[in-house]
């Protein structure tokens, strides 16, 4: 059976940034207010005057990683894309991208586990090149959540926290012993789906039902979030995650080289490094200046880190993620 690796990474964002100070033309806030409860400083959000929406980032992302990897688009057997916010209700981001880098007509797939897709898409990725299926796999985690979020008071909650961006990584079929992914491991429990949610549009609520009720009042439409449950869930399932991944290959906390952790709120990730006593040099945290971009955060985290030359040959690299589902999961990399 062949292993995968990580061969090529990139990352775009918009270049339109919106600090805390500017949310405060449409919302009762302060940048104190936003530092002190998620560490955020400031995100980028995509400016409507732009060619800029989920998929164009994606491809954007894609074509630098697939660059890096020494590769062109004709040699990618496959394409995943996560995201919580596609284009188009239907068809999904993956065939956009197919379409707009010019590829030939390989297999689409799209993910919807938000704050864990990308962790979800890596691991059917590896599934897919460990079996011999294909050779190179295009994973791309892309978001467009400004286009959707509540610009008042009422949705300052969810609103302050999420920002736009993209990345991808190739992963490729890898003979090397004991090198690439190592495992992955995912986890699921619905029971709290409604905790952090957009009830509509759906299928169960769709255009009959938003012309007729033109309620103003109606919040369905937008994000919903119960920050402290999903918090203390996501500390417990954090943890879980990374010593499910660190078990299953005879590994210790001390073993890590580099955890990356979805960036969901700057004291989740604080929490979980003084947890596993890792030091500041083998955390990676850039929720600062993008905020959370979900399905995109830990594939941008990732590049950025490999830029500075925090991710050298041979490194334990830990991703984790919890979300929205609730989902959660991790994959452990030998670099």
């Amino acid at each position: 059976m062949y292993s995968s690796k990580i061969t090529g990474l990139g990352y775009y964002v918009p270049e339109n940034v919106v600090t805390n100070n500017d949310l405060t033309q449409w919302m009762e806030t302060s940048d104190e207010w936003i530092q002190e409860r998620t560490g955020i400083k400031e995100r980028r959000w995509i400016d409507p005057k732009t060619e800029d929406t989920t998929a164009v980032m994606g491809a954007k992302a894609a074509k630098i990683a697939i660059e890096r990897a020494g590769l062109t688009k004709d040699d990618i057997d496959f394409i995943i894309f996560a995201t919580l916010s596609p284009d188009m209700y239907f068809p999904g981001g993956g065939v956009q991208i197919q379409d707009l880098l010019e590829m030939p007509t390989i297999g689409a797939l799209d993910v919807r586990n938000q704050c864990s897709g990308f962790i979800y898409s890596l691991s059917v990725a590896d599934q897919f090149i460990k079996t011999g299926m294909y050779k190179n796999i295009l994973v791309i985690g892309s978001e467009n959540h400004s286009g959707g979020l509540e610009r008042s008071t009422r949705g300052r909650g969810v609103t302050v926290i999420f920002g736009d961006g993209a990345g991808a990584a190739v992963l490729s079929r890898n003979e090397e012993e004991g090198k690439g992914i190592l495992s992955s491991h995912l986890h699921s429990e619905g029971k709290h789906a409604k905790e952090l949610a957009l009830i509509g549009p759906s299928t169960n609520r769709w255009v009959p039902e938003i012309i007729a009720d033109n309620d103003p009042d109606d919040v369905s439409y937008f994000p919903h979030m119960n920050g402290q449950f999903v918090f203390k869930h996501a500390v417990v399932r954090f943890s879980e995650a990374i010593i499910e991944g660190l078990q299953a290959n005879g590994l210790q906390k001390d073993d890590i080289d580099m955890l990356i952790p979805h960036q969901a709120n700057l004291r989740i990730a604080q929490f979980i490094q003084k947890k596993f006593a890792l030091s500041d040099d083998k955390v990676y945290n850039n929720i600062m200046r993008y905020g959370n971009t979900t399905a995109a955060s830990i594939i941008i985290a990732l590049t950025e880190a490999w830029e500075e030359g925090k991710i050298k040959d041979n490194d334990l690299v830990v991703l984790a993620a919890f979300g929205s589902g609730f989902t959660w999961g991790s994959v452990v990399i030998r670099w």
